[in-house]
């Protein structure tokens, strides 16, 4: 349902069209093109052409890849188009939700994840600072990433939501760990090294050879 809301507003989106031409060798510039243009949100269509809605920011963001484009050799052309005809629009429409809907599914995997390493360290009473400061980090990898995808979904919708919930989770999930931790604090270091893996085997042997020199 949200879906269908989404592709009946197409007629107030415009649009910005990039297309780059690059030398054929090396292909790394081509690669930094491509990787910009997803990371931006844009949507790659045939022959090079990349289509992205026409905004501000999108504007500054072309400008800074047609700069790129001549500095490594290659030519660009930009177009702007207030509309498609309706087939198309909707299959623009369709891939774009598609393409943020990957994303967010793929994001709600990592905080599936993220919750259940807390779990199973709340399991076997894990509550050193280390560990609390090991998932923190983890936690703002998961913001970073919801921010940017965020940033470049202009539709938002049910994934978009999902993904919002599954963040707040983790970030309740946290906050319930770092009270463990805080509550079981104390100086036996010992007990909260217990799950040392110890040195791998090849560390080891090594050492053992310094040993008999």
């Amino acid at each position: 349902m949200q879906q269908m809301l989404h592709l009946e507003n197409l007629m107030e989106y415009k649009w910005l069209l990039f297309c780059p031409q690059l030398p054929a060798t090396p292909s790394s510039p081509r690669v930094t093109v491509w990787r910009h243009m997803r990371a931006f949100g844009s949507l790659g269509l045939d022959n090079g052409l990349w289509l992205l809605p026409l905004t501000e920011s999108a504007e500054e963001f072309i400008q800074e890849m047609q700069t790129y484009v001549i500095e490594q050799g290659g030519t660009s052309k930009t177009f702007t188009a207030n509309s498609f005809d309706e087939e198309t629009e909707t299959e623009i429409m369709t891939r774009f939700l598609q393409d943020r809907a990957e994303e967010y599914v793929e994001f709600k995997e990592q905080c599936a994840d993220f919750l259940a390493e807390l779990q199973k360290e709340t399991g076997r009473e894990n509550f050193s600072f280390a560990e609390y400061e090991e998932n923190e980090q983890d936690l703002n990898k998961l913001e970073t990433w919801f921010t940017k995808v965020s940033q470049r979904d202009f539709l938002g919708g049910e994934h978009a939501q999902e993904a919002a919930v599954w963040l707040e989770k983790c970030r309740d999930a946290l906050q319930d760990f770092a009270a463990d931790v805080f509550a079981h604090e104390d100086q036996d270091h010992s007990k909260k090294m217990r799950f040392d893996p110890a040195a791998l085997p090849d560390q080891k042997s090594g050492k053992d050879k310094d040993n008999q020199k």
